[in-house]
């Protein structure tokens, strides 16, 4: 019988080629604290987009979500390694849950604060966010004190992502306006970035992550964010019903809002990112780095539809074809970074997906053209819903050929 008592284990590391990893249930409830999140973020976007804020409200957007999926990322590379799962791996898991929660409290004033122009508040973001990172560092110091093979990666770990914390104190502190903030903060975020590439630059293996583990763990985020979309599309479709009762275009909404999220889900699972990841290990930077924008347009597409209900409310200072390109420009964006994410893990440049990107643009654009020559919101999502449907017809009818020569030849080399 399995123990149920969570006693302390020694943090030496897990097993990078243990079969059948899967999420735990800890990981699992730590994905929740990011539904928050990332539904904060899409709701301030959304109310900036449709009142007239689009420049701040994306500047806004794009470094909350950046928190947000870097808080996240770290977490999930460190448990993929070293998850001992005991009292004090849970506590300080609790720890980032709770920063988490914090950091996503602290969004709507980050973003009204922009939109006045004056000092940005940034007090409880930020707070939020050094929470989680001074538990990830705890997390560290305990590595390096237990795993004396990876002791001078993990002091690394530690070391750089504690000089970052101290930027951000930093800037908590100082109230600086938009653009001395920014300046700052770009280059704390690089940091960040390369902190991960520094503290592993002269070790042999790196930390025992699992390759298949984290890949299911990104897959599982991916449909966290996805379920913003869904909520976007409710949330439009109430406004329908509520002004309008259920018409034809409140169905043409549910189908289009649904039928747009799945249709990105669909594409997101045919990058191969376990079998690729499990033999070539230093491509983890750009793979799980390159998410980020993902991530971003796809909580960025589920604010598009909450821009569509506030045009259906008559309360929006943008018309349909502002909420139309508020929904294409993140599936644009989705696509894009989809593609380049897939050429780059496999390393082989593939004519057909030129096609079709091609034929996903011009539907976005179509969509767009209906929108501005009249169109309904209910018929210009169902168009856009169209876009990510080329991708899936053409993997499931000639790509998935493609997708499987070139895994054959990358995994025989």
């Amino acid at each position: 019988m399995t123990s149920m008592r969570y006693r302390l284990a020694r943090m030496t590391g897990r097993d990078p080629g243990e079969q059948h990893r899967a999420s735990t249930p800890l990981e699992l409830l730590f994905d929740l604290a990011f539904v928050v999140a990332f539904g904060q973020a899409a709701d301030q976007l959304a109310h900036a987009i449709a009142f007239g804020h689009t420049a701040s409200g994306i500047v806004a957007f794009v470094f909350a979500i950046f928190g947000t999926c870097w808080a996240w990322i770290n977490f999930s590379w460190f448990a993929s390694a070293y998850d001992t799962d005991d009292w004090f791996y849970r506590v300080t898991t609790l720890v980032q849950l709770t920063g988490v929660v914090i950091f996503a409290l602290g969004i709507p004033a980050f973003f009204a604060s922009l939109e006045e122009g004056g000092a940005v508040d940034n007090s409880v973001l930020l707070a939020g966010y050094i929470i989680m990172r001074v538990a990830l560092i705890v997390q560290w110091i305990r590595a390096a004190t237990q795993d004396p093979d990876r002791r001078r990666t993990a002091l690394g770990y530690a070391f750089y992502v504690g000089i970052a914390q101290l930027g951000w104190v930093l800037v908590s502190l100082l109230h600086l306006t938009p653009v001395p903030f920014f300046t700052v903060t770009a280059g704390i975020f690089v940091l960040e970035f390369i902190g991960p590439m520094l503290a592993e630059r002269k070790t042999t293996s790196g930390t025992p992550w699992n390759a298949h583990h984290i890949a299911e763990r990104y897959g599982l985020l991916a449909i966290i964010a996805f379920g913003e979309g869904i909520f976007g599309t409710v949330a439009a479709v109430t406004v329908l019903v509520d002004e309008q009762g259920w018409t034809p275009e409140a169905v043409l909404v549910v189908v289009a809002g649904v039928g747009l999220t799945f249709g990105l889900w669909w594409t997101y699972f045919t990058i191969p990112s376990g079998d690729v990841l499990a033999k070539y290990r230093n491509r983890q930077y750009l793979w799980g780095y390159g998410h980020i924008p993902i991530y971003g347009a796809i909580a960025a597409m589920g604010g598009g539809l909450h821009v569509a209900a506030y045009v259906v409310e008559g309360h929006a200072e943008v018309g349909v074809t502002g909420a139309i390109l508020a929904v294409a420009i993140p599936v644009f964006v989705f696509s894009l970074a989809l593609f380049t994410l897939y050429t780059f893990l496999v390393r082989a440049f593939d004519p057909f997906h030129i096609g079709l990107f091609a034929g996903t643009v011009l539907v976005l654009v179509v969509a767009v053209w209906l929108a501005a020559a009249g169109a309904s919101i209910g018929l210009c999502l169902v168009i856009l819903t169209l876009s990510p449907a080329v991708v899936v017809v053409g993997y499931e009818t000639v790509g998935y050929r493609h997708r499987e020569a070139a895994l054959t030849k990358l995994l025989s080399d």
